[in-house]
C-alpha cells in the first residue's frame, strides 16, 4: 500500500542548462571536486613514471577485495539514492526515505570497510609518511573518504523530513544531495583502477 502523498514544493524552475537536476550551485561544487581530484590523479600518473617500482610495490601492498567491496557498495548505494528520488517525485515520501535509510547504509559499510584496510595499512607501515604512492593514496582515499561523510551528512538532513507524509519537501534538495552522492560514486570509480589496478 503506497503512502500518504507528500507536498512537494513549487519552487522547481522549468529544467533547462541554467537550472539542472539539484540546482546550478551543487553542479559548481561537483565540478570544482572533480578538478582537484582530477588534479591528484596527474600527480599520480606523474610521480608513477618518476618511481615505477615503488608504485607496482604500493599497487601490491593493497588490499583488492576489499577496494572492489567498496566499488559494488558505492555503485549499489548509487542505485538506492536514484530509487529515493524517483519515489519521491512520486510522492511516495515512505520509500523514498527507506532508500535514502539503504544508501546512508551504503556509506557506513564504506566507511568501516575501508577503516579496516587503513587499520591495515597501518599494522604494515603503510604510512602518509612513506613513498610517494603511499603519501597519494593517503591523502587522495582520505579526502574521499570526507566527501562520502559529508554527503552522508547532506543525505541525513533531507531524509529527516521524509519521516512525515505530509512534510513540505523541495526536490530539488534530494537531486542535491543525490547529484553530490553520485560525485562520490564517480570519483572512487576512478580511484580504485588509478591506485589498485593499475600498476
Amino acid at each position: 500500500m503506497n503512502s500518504t502523498p507528500i507536498q512537494l514544493s513549487e519552487e522547481n524552475p522549468d529544467r533547462s542548462l541554467a537550472y539542472p537536476p539539484g540546482g546550478l550551485l551543487i553542479w559548481i561544487i561537483i565540478f570544482l571536486e572533480l578538478i582537484t581530484f582530477g588534479l591528484g590523479i596527474l600527480a599520480l600518473f606523474y610521480y608513477g613514471r618518476q618511481e615505477p617500482e615503488a608504485f607496482r610495490e604500493g599497487t601490491a601492498r593493497l588490499n583488492r577485495s576489499m577496494g572492489t567491496l567498496n566499488t559494488i557498495i558505492l555503485l549499489s548505494s548509487g542505485y538506492l539514492m536514484a530509487k529515493a528520488v524517483h519515489y519521491l517525485k512520486a510522492g511516495q515520501s515512505k520509500k523514498s526515505f527507506q532508500w535514502l535509510l539503504g544508501t546512508l547504509g551504503g556509506g557506513v559499510l564504506f566507511t568501516l570497510i575501508k577503516g579496516l584496510e587503513y587499520k591495515e595499512k597501518l599494522a604494515h607501515e603503510f604510512s602518509l609518511g612513506g613513498n610517494m604512492f603511499e603519501t597519494l593514496y593517503w591523502l587522495m582515499t582520505g579526502f574521499h573518504l570526507i566527501h562520502v561523510w559529508v554527503g552522508m551528512v547532506i543525505l541525513f538532513v533531507v531524509a529527516y523530513p521524509l519521516r512525515k507524509s505530509k512534510a513540505k519537501i523541495n526536490e530539488l534538495d534530494l537531486e542535491a544531495g543525490g547529484a553530490f552522492w553520485h560525485m562520490c560514486d564517480l570519483i572512487w570509480l576512478i580511484l580504485f583502477p588509478a591506485l589498485y589496478l593499475l600498476y
